[in-house]
């Protein structure tokens, strides 16, 4: 081979220039993306058979987060969505689907059920146009099945699963656990995953505030300690992030999906504001990796490091650079920073 080939090779994996689809890197692997929806919701799962799994759409804010989504399914070498998991019917979550439809093919949906609150009535009319004749309606511990990986429902329709999972148990932390107000029912009704590999898991529950959160892990921790656990309501932790909740968790590496002026260090409506939001995360027991898809604005003095985050600039000047893991099965995790190209890599506990 050529040096000057060899060279100009290297010179572009330097600089994050050369990709290849996950799903081509490794049969062994499993590739999870954070799409920017610049604080929406996008997770693109793609097994190592090669089957996927999307859990929501983002917003229809003139198409982008559908084109970006299709971009992602486009690096990871998919041809379909095989599951798209729809969390909740909200602007953020719903909102993209739409359009995501025109670009590639989706042959199942998942949702909590039919819709309650007439506000949001635009948002579930826009999952039925392409959902509704092949939509399936999940309850807590039902299991999506991809092959090569676990994907349990351990939320739904305000519902949790009966038993402890992964591994989950009494929880020491309730004793002093602070309680907060209700949320909206939609929030209340999240769908919320629990994805299995090897040693690795990855926690997902939508927007689930506060007061669910404690229901989930209170008295009993449900869902155990995470390898990866993908922040409820965006990083928007007065709403969410209940600490009882969190430490409990004890995630190696947590991904935060926000904007830069959405999510992570913003108020939640109708709660009062807690600030610090990034710091509580930090200062998770174990915890070895915060990820931002945005540096947040709200709150510039409590970010990640600039090499962790996907996203600097603010939503004018956004390039929508995503975050991947890479996990093999024996809980090798490694992460990788869309804009940069930088990885670091960790080891499921």
């Amino acid at each position: 081979m050529p040096r000057s080939f060899v060279a100009a090779a290297i010179a572009a994996l330097a600089v994050g220039l050369v990709s290849h689809p996950a799903s081509a890197q490794n049969g062994s692997q499993l590739a999870i993306y954070w799409v920017d929806a610049e604080g929406g919701g996008a997770t693109l799962i793609v097994s190592p058979s090669g089957e996927s799994a999307l859990i929501d759409a983002g917003w229809e804010v003139n198409d982008r987060d559908p084109k970006r989504i299709f971009a992602a399914a486009q690096e990871a070498g998919l041809k379909k969505i095989d599951y798209f998991i729809l969390t909740h019917y909200h602007p953020d979550h719903a909102g993209g689907l739409p359009a995501l439809a025109k670009l590639i093919p989706i042959e199942h949906c998942i949702d909590h059920g039919d819709m309650l609150e007439e506000s949001n009535r635009r948002w579930y009319d826009a999952y039925m146009s392409v959902c509704a004749s092949k939509r399936r309606s999940v309850k807590a511990g039902d299991r999506i099945p991809l092959k090569g990986i676990q994907l349990d429902i351990v939320a739904s329709e305000g519902g949790f699963i009966a038993k402890p999972v992964n591994h989950g148990g009494p929880n020491p932390l309730c004793a002093s656990a602070e309680h907060r107000g209700p949320d909206d029912p939609e929030n209340r009704r999240m769908v919320g995953t629990l994805l299995t590999f090897g040693k690795f898991t990855f926690l997902d529950l939508g927007d689930l505030n506060w007061e669910r959160e404690l229901e989930l892990s209170c008295p009993i921790n449900k869902v155990g300690q995470v390898t990866l656990y993908q922040t409820s309501r965006h990083g928007s932790f007065d709403g969410a992030g209940a600490p009882a909740h969190l430490y409990a968790m004890r995630p190696q590496v947590v991904v935060v999906n926000n904007g830069p002026r959405k999510g992570l260090g913003g108020a939640t409506p109708n709660m009062p504001k807690m600030p610090g939001h990034y710091d509580r995360i930090a200062a998770s027991p174990g915890i070895e990796g915060v990820w931002q898809l945005h540096k947040t604005l709200l709150e510039p003095d409590h970010n990640t490091a600039e090499d962790l985050t996907a996203n600097l600039e603010d939503s004018a000047d956004c390039k929508g650079h995503w975050i991947r893991a890479s996990v093999g099965r024996d809980g090798t995790l490694t992460m990788t920073n869309g804009r940069t190209g930088m990885t670091k890599t960790y080891r499921a506990r």
